[in-house]
């Protein structure tokens, strides 16, 4: 999630009651203007009594739960509350087969699949529709009851389906004005619109970061905020679409001819064709963009976070065991980035084994600068737990206050420090400041998030490190070890630095690594990680003029060799693959826009084959074949843009909405807070032009067929 400015946020709902009011015109025009009436709907009836029923159900669990009386209503809330999945999975399935079934049902293409002789077959069909879609409520109303949300919410829900029920109830047992119905339909979608500005400035108010509070309440708004802005968004299409085919019959006789084709009234199948067609390319046009912005948001994560916690380029020995005269080297590349704004730092790293009391780890012990490490990587914004300070003190860490956070549990819960039992309050100072001085100081570190999982460790903790590089002894090589105090815990995001990297003052570095005065490399950021090839010969001159004053030593041993590595030389091979990954994909997604043409292909020959009496009598008013042929392309296209504007525009506001307010992950499990996404406009332009391309090729061969059609041809039968 990020935090929305508040720009943002009034344009957003500026754009959202223009929405509303849009709707609420287009239900107020649906009205019959000559007082007609409907006559009496049992069926819209029968809806409301359900909702009526669900609203007074739901109701009355809530009060019931609210008051504590319902021990089986909570067993009912533990089973919800380990399988999501599952209860999301069940609602999305009867919900989708009780549509489905009503649609086959109530379409001409039900009618061809049953026969004209099986009434039973579909009135069973039909019953069997409306029975998955009540059991679906039924378990949405429950689901909805058990859970941890504030009761006002259940209250108002419930009394909104229970207004909504009697309304539903009380239209159908008596006559209406005619167009009601459909009135009711888009000031539904007005709702919607509604429900989505309130949902939207509730989730601009809530807590952001990794350390912000997660419960139930804030995951319900935020999830009805994108569900309810993908709907609202459908309904504003669809208000908008009569407009622009009304805006294209006022231009040419193509375009005019073209348009009252895609909307004037088929027989059934072709009806169904046509939707089907427009459905397919919206589809495939949807699943392309979200793929690739999801992907997109991967890679994107994945490069902030190594550019984050690794240098932007890096100058290092070819040779290990470090390199002297590293004063003047540093100086001089860092008047060589002073033109550029970059920063550099000393480091000096190793591999270690890390052991606590109770466990033993492997590590990546790096030396730093305190004073400049944090102008190259974000070792200090990363700090969870602890404070930078205590690494630059030490001292600090055995006297910590007992209000101080050492550690955080699974659910980001803090633990802290407590009274220390060895000193109560009332021992005499003077024995207070002797066992003080034999508290031992050790150097602080600073290590990862699951390091400190791994050896079991919190700050203020000891943690003895131990380098493969030792002195010799009686017995042989023996390893150097060393004690340090736990300084602060970081959380980098990446799991492989987070359970690999500890941090230590450079000078300590040396010392346990034997470098003596050497260091092992030079870190180096820039502002903008994309130029570093501009910026990579200045550093490599400064290199090559420092290293040219190297003289060899005593011993005759040539001086080390220094190279200079940029990260995108370091991660070429991850980069590539996550690049060729997204190529791969959008090739793949963008044949089945091609299948999806192929309906469109069918349309329109179907099209020809019932319109060709029309056909043929522009022609015998002196339509011209290319004309005929422009209308049907023109017809294809249409039904194409359709279905392309409805896809993208709906991936746009799935997308929008998980980078703005999606739904929280579980950091423990997936090692992410939320979904990264990745709002990319010129791929989803590339997934228009595209769709629109594919679409226009599928109209080639129905809009020629057209073209070719004789008048007497089409006419012979008349």
């Amino acid at each position: 999630m990020i935090e929305l400015s508040r720009p943002l946020q009034a344009a957003l709902l500026a754009a959202v009651a223009l929405g509303v009011l849009l709707l609420a015109w287009r239900g107020y025009t649906r009205f019959d203007r000559k007082g007609e009436l409907e006559p009496r709907r049992p069926v819209v009836a029968r809806v409301g009594l359900v909702l009526a029923l669900a609203g007074g159900g739901l109701l009355a669990l809530a009060l019931l739960t609210s008051g504590g009386g319902a021990k089986a209503l909570g067993l009912v809330g533990v089973v919800v509350a380990s399988n999501p999945e599952m209860i999301g999975g069940a609602l999305g399935g009867l919900a989708g087969a009780g549509v489905g079934l009503l649609l086959v049902t109530a379409t001409g293409l039900g009618w061809r699949v049953f026969g004209a002789r099986g009434p039973k077959v579909r009135a069973f069909v039909r019953a069997l529709g409306v029975i998955c879609l009540v059991a679906a409520l039924a378990v949405a109303v429950v689901w909805l009851a058990v859970l941890p949300l504030h009761p006002t919410l259940k209250w108002l829900l419930a009394g909104v389906l229970i207004a909504a029920g009697v309304g539903y109830a009380i239209a159908g047992t008596r006559p209406v004005r005619k167009g009601l119905y459909r009135a009711l339909g888009w000031w539904w979608g007005a709702l919607v619109g509604v429900t989505f500005g309130v949902t939207a400035a509730l989730t601009a108010r809530m807590p952001v970061g990794r350390l912000a509070s997660h419960n139930t309440t804030d995951q319900i708004i935020r999830f009805a905020a994108l569900v309810s802005s993908t709907v609202f968004l459908f309904f504003v299409l669809s208000a908008l679409l009569p407009l622009a085919l009304d805006a294209l019959e006022r231009r040419s006789f193509v375009l005019h001819v073209g348009a009252r084709h895609v909307r004037a009234s088929k027989s059934g199948f072709l009806t169904v064709i046509s939707v089907l067609s427009m459905a397919g390319v919206a589809v495939s046009s949807c699943s392309l963009c979200s793929v690739t912005s999801i992907m997109g948001g991967f890679g994107a994560d994945l490069k902030r976070k190594i550019l984050g916690n690794n240098a932007h380029m890096v100058v290092d020995a070819t040779r290990p065991g470090g390199f002297g005269d590293w004063d003047d080297k540093l100086t001089k590349v860092r008047v060589a980035l002073a033109p550029y704004g970059g920063a550099a730092t000393p480091v000096a790293a190793g591999e270690a084994m890390g052991s606590s009391a109770s466990n033993t780890a492997g590590a990546i012990v790096r030396g730093i600068d305190p004073d400049t490490i944090g102008q190259v990587i974000d070792l200090q914004k990363n700090i969870e737990v602890g404070s930078f300070d205590y690494l630059r003190d030490p001292e600090k860490l055995t006297s910590l206050p007992p209000e101080e956070i050492i550690g955080r549990g699974p659910g980001g819960e803090p633990y802290f420090k407590g009274p220390d039992f060895r000193q109560p309050p009332d021992v005499d100072p003077s024995v207070r400041e002797y066992l003080k001085r034999q508290t031992r100081v050790y150097p602080g570190v600073v290590i990862g998030r699951e390091l400190a999982k791994s050896l079991h460790v919190l700050v203020g903790d000891e943690v003895t490190l131990l380098s493969p590089v030792g002195e010799l002894g009686p017995t042989g090589v023996m390893p150097r070890s060393r004690r340090f105090r736990v300084a602060a815990i970081f959380y980098s995001g990446m799991y492989e630095y987070d359970v690999s990297h500890a941090y230590v003052l450079l000078d300590e570095a040396q010392k346990f690594f034997g470098l003596e005065d050497k260091i092992t490399h030079i870190d180096i950021r820039i502002p903008d990680p994309e130029r570093v090839q501009d910026v990579r010969p200045a550093v490599e001159a400064a290199v090559a003029a420092s290293a040219a004053l190297d003289e060899a030593p005593e011993g005759g041993k040539p001086p080390q060799k220094l190279r200079v590595r940029d990260w995108v030389e370091s991660n070429k091979s991850l980069f590539s693959a996550l690049k060729l990954e997204k190529i791969a994909t959008f090739i793949i997604l963008s044949i089945a826009i091609a299948v999806a043409s192929f309906c469109i292909v069918c349309t329109l020959l179907l099209m020809v084959t019932e319109k060709g009496k029309e056909i043929a009598v522009l022609k015998a008013l002196g339509a011209s074949d290319s004309a005929v042929m422009r209308v049907f392309m023109l017809e294809g296209v249409i039904i194409g843009a359709i279905g392309t504007v409805y896809g993208v525009g709906t991936a746009l506001a799935v997308c929008t909405g998980l980078s703005w307010f999606g739904v929280r992950l579980d950091p423990d499990v997936y090692y992410i807070d939320r979904l990264p996404v990745n709002v990319n406009g010129s791929d989803y332009a590339i997934v228009a032009v595209a769709a629109l391309l594919i679409c226009t090729i599928a109209t080639l061969y129905p809009a020629r067929a057209a073209s070719k059609l004789s008048p007497v041809d089409g006419l012979r039968y008349e």
